[in-house]
């Protein structure tokens, strides 16, 4: 496996992630390096506009690879020979590079779907642990409702390794399923997380907190009828978004708090943005309704 630096980049003379190349710098640059990591050749030009807009995909596409691939870029007007001897006649045209050969590429300015598409075509995914899979089935048995087998799995994951973050995070939210918060506590609890925090704990963390609040929150209709009667009844609404994302309504769950935010930000010390706050940590940065919910909230808060 590869060694990194802290920054992430390779380490290693002349190994940078992204650099600028020349024809005299070519063989180091690509062909040498293509023996130890999949390069990517970007032939540009200051005055192609299409360059302007893949150069910057590629960039941050290899950036996140971790390592497994570099770019080198070469601009034509400086430097014409290469890409004449590979036949360029449009740019841009990226050329992959591996084992000292070209061995694919595409020209012109494609989305980032397909730039990591192509990346992964040609770069060998890492092996996973034993331990890895183990973890990946039971979020999977988890995630169709099969709590009994996700919960079997996690604790024999921990039983052979009693720090295993994901395990300890996952069967703590088999305990939430099951209504067991105490359990949830304790199981969070045997997670060592004072030298490295850790973002599953927290988020399980705060679907534990969420959890019990939901206890004590009240009726639906109950609730909905105090808003009816009240519509700026600013608790009745936040007790109502707990109800919701109890039932898995996350989406109903963050429209009543932005309407507590938007009609008055401040009420309670600000109670309804850090409950909204506290749902996208538990439902986590991806999920629909946390990408939609931050949205709405920064047009409110910002606009």
């Amino acid at each position: 496996m590869q060694t990194l630096n802290i920054d992430g980049t390779p380490r290693g003379g002349g190994s940078e992630l992204i650099k600028d190349s020349s024809t005299s710098g070519f063989k180091a640059d690509v062909i040498d390096a293509s023996h130890d990591a999949l390069v990517l050749v970007d032939f540009w030009a200051p005055w192609c506009g299409p360059c302007k807009q893949l150069t910057p995909v590629l960039e941050s596409v290899v950036k996140a690879a971790g390592g497994t691939v570099r770019l080198v870029k070469l601009d034509i007007d400086k430097h014409p020979s290469i890409p004449g001897q590979m036949g360029v006649q449009s740019i841009p045209a990226v050329f992959a590079f591996k084992d000292g050969r070209p061995v694919d590429g595409f020209m012109g300015a494609v989305p980032e779907s397909q730039v990591k598409e192509f990346i992964a075509r040609h770069v060998q995914a890492p092996e996973v642990s034993q331990a890895e899979a183990d973890v990946e089935a039971a979020e999977q048995a988890l995630l169709i409702g099969d709590v009994k087998t996700a919960a079997q799995i996690f604790a024999h994951i921990i039983q052979s390794d009693k720090e295993n973050i994901p395990a300890i995070a996952g069967l703590a939210k088999c305990y939430i399923e099951t209504g067991d918060l105490d359990e949830a506590e304790q199981t969070l609890d045997q997670a060592d997380t004072s030298k490295k925090p850790s973002g599953e704990i927290d988020a399980v963390r705060a679907a534990l907190e969420i959890a019990r609040k939901s206890h004590e929150a009240g009726d639906e209709g109950d609730l909905r009828a105090k808003i009816n009667d009240n519509p700026n009844d600013f608790q009745a609404r936040c007790d109502l978004a707990i109800v919701l994302n109890a039932a898995g309504n996350r989406e109903g769950a963050a429209e009543q708090l932005l309407a507590v935010v938007s009609a008055n930000r401040n009420w309670n010390e600000g109670a309804a943005r850090a409950q909204l706050l506290q749902f996208f940590e538990a439902w986590g940065n991806d999920d629909p309704a946390t990408i939609s919910g931050r949205q709405k909230l920064s047009l409110l808060l910002f606009s």
